[in-house]
């Protein structure tokens, strides 16, 4: 290689080196970093919970009384079967239904599998009517479907035991054809259609109730639960109720729940009339959280058909009419049978006259005399609560109403003396003319004070002419065309010997508390009450009085005193 050749290459290698050592030098880095969100995952949205108590509450406010809470009774139903009937939904167990029969035209799908069987069912308008046996599953069931939005559902009062009671038909020996699927079930809102279900699928062996007997001898055996009783205020005071029980009307029930155990495991009974209302009521509060809230199977009236006692004056008063001894002259003496006692072991008699009666007509000689508006006043002026005591007045019509108060107060041998001083006197009985010898006080027995307290009220306000009404007077108004109710509360066969008053109404005393249909529906319509001689008449005024009837008499002297004054009468 010549030198040319050499020095050109020198030169390049040497630019090249200065180059490199001028240029920047390499500096080492981190991959760039790339900020992300986490990643949105796709989620449902959280599920409510059904407020129980508010969906109770509205459809509590939507079943009217007047509409029986949503109920029909066997009879009405009956006649809307003869004509255009309603899907009949028996939710009674297959082995109730082949026992007991069942409404012909009726579908059977049991009570915890009504609801994963809505596609068997008619529209949610169409009607339906619930049965079961008393009453307490139909109402559940009925609850359940209104809340899903059927409108027009309705239960059987007292369930299929109130139909065969009513005596209306019913198909044995056979099944009902298997329900079959009609359309498609509507579920507006899932979270309400499982709480339900939920609840009716798991119900327990009896269905959360208990029958009259069992809650007896629970009550008996002083584990006391509490008892609430939805019924009305007006059903409480005319029908009586269990004692140690509170009334919450079921319509104020939500409004009123602090008067039900604050602890939520207590235990307790709710009832009704028929297990309706209580049925209802005992579901919803489970729905709310109470465990152990059971429902009387029957209400007060399977109580009451049972036998056991209630408490308040107006249903002792239905007890004391029904069980009125007729045998016993409805616990009333005729005058000779007085007379043989007077010679014999005379008993303690009380003249419930005003003292000017007396003194005109004469008295039975050692009788006392406290007018029948003073006779709950003076306890202490009279005998011990076992003593015989006669009463006397007039006619029989007072000393009815005094013979009956006092024997609601406990005394357990106190009669009327039939006829009164009238019949008396007119068997040509002894009587006193000089004025009886004053009462001696002593010691007033312990009586029931509310009772007594009603019951003072009651005779202390009894007006002039003390609610009876004289034949002639009666008689003077039906010919003027002025004609009221006439309840003859006599016997069938004292009926058919003696005739009656054109226009009467038989219903006998002892049936009397359990056909108040048969009375006019308003209160305040006028009703005139008669029987043989006043006493019977008196007893059912009363009672009538203290159930609200406010236009009421007793015909004074009854049938005896309406023939001897030669009126007429219809045989």
């Amino acid at each position: 290689m010549t030198k040319k050749l050499y020095l050109p290459i020198v030169l390049l290698l040497a630019l090249s080196i200065l180059l490199g050592a001028c240029g920047t030098p390499a500096v080492a880095t981190e991959p760039p970093v790339v900020q992300t969100e986490p990643p949105v995952i796709a989620t449902e949205p959280p599920v409510i919970a059904p407020d129980a108590q508010a969906l109770f509450t509205d459809l509590i406010a939507s079943l009217p009384a007047d509409k029986g809470y949503g109920s029909v009774k066997s009879a009405a139903l009956n006649e809307e079967l003869a004509d255009k009937a309603p899907f009949l939904l028996d939710v009674r167990e297959t082995a109730e239904v082949e026992k007991d029969g069942y409404i012909e035209g009726s579908v059977n799908i049991p009570v915890r599998e009504v609801l994963n069987n809505l596609d068997k069912l008619p529209g949610l308008d169409e009607p339906i009517v619930v049965t079961c046996a008393s009453g307490h599953r139909g109402g559940m069931v009925m609850a359940s479907l209104k809340l899903l939005g059927y409108t027009n559902v309705r239960n059987l009062n007292g369930g299929l035991n109130a139909w065969k009671k009513a005596e209306l038909p019913v198909v044995t020996g056979s099944m009902p054809a298997a329900p079959a699927v009609v359309g498609t079930a509507i579920i507006a809102d899932q979270a309400l259609f499982d709480m339900l279900n939920d609840f009716l699928s798991t119900l327990p062996e009896g269905f959360n109730a208990v029958k009259s007997d069992k809650l007896s001898e629970e009550l008996a055996s002083g584990t006391l639960p509490a008892i609430i009783d939805v019924r009305s205020k007006a059903e409480w005071d005319k029908d009586g109720y269990i004692e140690g029980s509170v009334n919450i009307p079921f319509s104020d029930l939500f409004a009123n729940l602090d008067q039900i155990p604050a602890d939520k495991d207590a235990r307790i009974i709710v009832l009704c009339a028929s297990g309706h209302r209580g049925g209802i009521t005992m579901m919803a509060l489970r729905l709310m959280g109470y465990t152990n809230v059971i429902n009387l199977n029957g209400g007060l009236n399977g109580w009451k058909s049972a036998g056991l006692p209630v408490k308040g004056l107006v249903a002792e008063m239905a007890a004391f009419i029904t069980s009125l001894p007729a045998d016993a002259g409805f616990y009333s003496i005729k005058s000779d049978k007085l007379n043989e006692l007077l010679v014999e072991t005379p008993p303690f008699i009380v003249d419930v006259r005003e003292a000017s009666e007396l003194e005109a007509n004469g008295y039975i000689a050692g009788a006392i005399n406290i007018p029948i508006r003073e006779l709950l006043k003076n306890l202490d002026k009279l005998p011990g609560k076992d003593q015989k005591i006669i009463i006397t007045c007039a006619s029989g019509h007072r000393g009815s109403l005094g013979m009956m108060s006092l024997r609601l107060l406990g005394y357990t041998d106190v009669v009327n003396l039939n006829g009164g001083m009238n019949g008396w006197i007119k068997a040509e009985f002894p009587v006193e003319k000089t004025a009886p010898a004053a009462p001696t006080a002593g010691t007033a027995p312990e009586v029931d004070a509310d009772k007594l307290a009603a019951l003072d009220a009651y005779l202390s306000a009894l007006p002039e002419g003390f609610g009876a009404v004289k034949s002639p007077d009666f008689n003077t108004e039906l010919v003027a065309g002025t004609i009221p109710f006439i309840l003859d509360v006599r016997t069938q066969e004292e009926w058919d010997a003696d005739g009656h008053i054109d226009g009467a109404v038989l219903v006998s005393i002892n049936d009397l508390a359990a056909n108040l249909a048969k009375l006019p529906a308003d209160k305040a319509a006028p009703i005139v009450v008669t029987c043989k001689s006043g006493h019977r008449g008196a007893m059912a005024q009363m009672y009538l009085q203290f159930l609200g009837y406010t236009s009421i008499r007793n015909l004074n002297g009854g049938m005896n005193g309406w023939i001897a004054a030669e009126l007429p009468v219809v045989k």
